[in-house]
């Protein structure tokens, strides 16, 4: 499906879509007739699913109502499936936590539209707008939600890494070492599972563009869930340090630099603000155990977005070099095995 950018919605739009924007338009008194209402604004930085942001006119005058909609991306079901994610998008609804879902077409679905801004790289290394992200982030891992809460990331990397197989050509294969990584995997979850993490509803995908904030009341937001299950919170803390290395609005998003990555001074004052979030004052030893687990945990996070990648090169579309991308977080992940993990051999 094709959103024409930078105007309005086309004619040739799918029915599916224009049906439920007018429907959506209806519901709030504004009847739509002809579609050239609908102004089309593509916002980027999504690595998964387009997202555009829809205007229209209302009936008060001078007033334009704003909607989201989000074009699935091409084979992304390979990597979780679409209606669990509707699920957990409407239970975190529920929960008062992100935008409404206001209806669905085929290829994807329409959001309400969070009158906030999306964080920038940099917000991320504010030690003010870091400690918000922190205590949200708890309340996140704190949710009770609907189904198994067992630790989802060792099978999902499993499956991942037997797409990765299936799609790569023998070349890439022997690239990435992907006949080694079932070991490397195997490996990981002995030495990382422990029987007394904590383990939460995590989201998994922590960058700064999943991140909005209301800057009227500094309230937080968290958005896009696709990748959303429970997980140790050391792992979701690990993957939320690693994009601290991204910035996915520059000139070469693919490239990430590790020597921004956050100091140890910097990741222990965001453990201690996640901590602390729920009034009691942080226990020191606490703090450095799950500092320690969190900088162990990066090396799953590596491999996970570098299999990710390695898949993302072959089913989307989107415009991003998926496959460097691949390489960058799956040598960080041997370097970083190394440092954060030396007890393990194979």
């Amino acid at each position: 499906m094709t959103i024409k950018k930078n105007g309005f919605i086309p004619s040739c739009a799918p029915e599916e879509l224009k049906a439920v924007l007018k429907a959506v338009a209806s519901e709030w008194g504004d009847i739509i007739k002809d579609m050239e209402e609908f102004q089309v604004v593509p916002l980027k930085g999504a690595m998964t699913n387009e997202i555009f942001q829809i205007n229209w006119p209302t009936t008060r005058g001078g007033l334009h109502q704003k909607v989201l909609v989000r074009v699935y991306g091409e084979g992304v079901h390979v990597f979780f499936n679409r209606d669990d994610e509707i699920r957990t998008f409407q239970c975190m609804s529920e929960h008062g936590q992100g935008p409404k879902l206001l209806g669905r077409f085929p290829d994807g679905r329409i959001e309400e539209f969070i009158h906030a801004r999306t964080l920038s790289a940099a917000d991320l290394r504010d030690p003010e707008i870091s400690s918000l992200v922190a205590a949200k982030l708890r309340e996140f891992h704190n949710l009770d939600m609907p189904g198994p809460k067992d630790v989802l990331l060792w099978k999902r990397l499993r499956t991942w890494l037997s797409q990765a197989k299936k799609l790569c050509s023998p070349e890439a294969a022997i690239e990435f070492g992907l006949d080694a990584l079932g070991d490397e995997i195997n490996i990981l979850e002995k030495e990382l599972s422990q029987d007394d993490q904590e383990i939460g509803f995590s989201h998994n995908d922590l960058q700064y563009g999943n991140i909005m904030m209301d800057e009227e009341i500094r309230a937080i937001t968290l958005i896009d869930y696709e990748y959303a299950s429970y997980n140790p919170v050391a792992y979701d803390l690990a993957n939320h340090f690693c994009e601290m290395a991204a910035n996915y609005h520059s000139e070469t998003p693919h490239i990430l630099d590790y020597t921004i990555y956050p100091d140890t001074e910097e990741r222990r004052r965001f453990i201690r603000a996640y901590i602390g979030s729920s009034g009691n004052e942080p226990i020191d030893a606490e703090v450095e155990r799950l500092l320690a687990d969190a900088e162990k945990y990066t090396v799953a996070s590596h491999l996970f977005w570098g299999l990710w990648g390695i898949i993302s090169a072959y089913v989307n579309k989107i415009e991003f070099d998926y496959m460097e991308y691949a390489r960058q977080r799956l040598k960080q992940y041997w370097f970083k095995k190394a440092l954060a993990l030396e007890s393990l051999t194979l």
